[in-house]
């Protein structure tokens, strides 16, 4: 299972808000420019109060994540990608929620797919789209590379683009739509083979 952890409890769950984890993915594996202290990568977007998903690998260690931003208030797409906007207005509406941060550091050895998708990868997506029907959302909009945009059509759940890709720093990157229904919550579950709900009560549930 998933945890929600919500802006209250931040305090009792200090160790699990993915910071770490975003060091080890995003500044040590992929060498991305941004700001570290301590072992923890933590921006400004952290101190808005955002919803995080957690996901803990079989030694209870948090080994993937994703941030959950509403889009009324600053998001990266607006404030940091605003180039990706093709000039067209960020989105800015309650039905839609901005994803970040999306990571994974978990032993190749875990379990996958036939097509070589981690099934952890599939968790993540289903508990973002469970988390969207929880809250009425009809999008997340998101950031992402064009290899994430890949795994996202493979995993039944393919983004919709705002613009076309365009190089940041090393990345190639791009923005777009990703749709909360269920109908895309069950492509995703019947691709990953999940069995059902990923995601359980705000910061109460362990991973299975």
């Amino acid at each position: 299972m998933i945890e929600l952890i919500a802006p209250g409890w931040y305090g009792a769950f200090a160790d699990e808000l993915m910071h770490c984890l975003r060091y080890r993915v995003f500044k040590e594996r992929l060498d991305w420019n941004v700001r570290t202290t301590g072992g923890f990568e933590i921006d400004s977007f952290d101190s808005l109060k955002p919803r995080y998903l957690v996901l803990r690998d079989s030694a209870s260690r948090v080994g993937g994540g994703v941030r959950l931003l509403p889009s009324t208030g600053p998001t990266m797409l607006r404030d940091v990608f605003s180039r990706l906007l093709e000039g067209r207005t960020a989105p800015e509406e309650p039905s839609v929620w901005e994803s970040s941060r999306f990571a994974l550091d978990l032993p190749p050895s875990g379990p996958k797919d036939s097509g070589s998708i981690a099934v952890a990868t599939y968790k993540l997506f289903a508990g973002m789209i469970e988390f969207g029907l929880s809250r009425r959302l009809t999008h997340i909009v998101t950031v992402t590379d064009l290899r994430m945009e890949r795994i996202l059509r493979r995993a039944g759940w393919p983004l919709a683009r705002i613009g076309p890709p365009q190089t940041i720093g090393t990345t190639h990157a791009v923005a777009g739509f990703l749709d909360v229904s269920e109908a895309s919550l069950a492509a995703v579950c019947h691709n990953g083979g999940l069995g059902g709900p990923v995601l359980g009560a705000p910061v109460l549930c362990t991973a299975a």
